[in-house]
């Protein structure tokens, strides 16, 4: 199965010190929620959840900088999944991650 979303999940470094919750938690929502409805359209989207998946992300940046890889875990992204019951959750018993 293969879900692309526009733009890119925030860097995790946005959020250091979570100072401002609110602002965490709505960009949270808006990736989960992106990624939800994204599976649930997907007619390739499994009947029952997956019970090990082998999950990879491929981030695409607009600009040619350097970004860290381990501010990018794709939280927001595998919440998605669960929740939209692709996978059975994003604990390694379950996932297996792809760089």
């Amino acid at each position: 199965m293969k879900i692309i979303l526009k733009g890119t999940p925030p860097s995790l470094n946005r959020f250091m010190g979570r100072e401002n919750v609110w602002e965490y938690r709505k960009e949270k929502t808006n990736w989960t929620r992106a990624v939800i409805y994204s599976a649930r359209a997907n007619k390739n989207r499994p009947a029952q959840p997956y019970l090990k998946a082998m999950v990879r992300i491929d981030y695409y940046f607009s600009r040619n900088i350097r970004h860290d890889a381990d501010n990018y875990c794709g939280k927001f992204l595998l919440d998605g999944l669960t929740k939209s019951k692709v996978i059975i959750d994003d604990d390694f018993d379950h996932i297996s991650l792809a760089v």
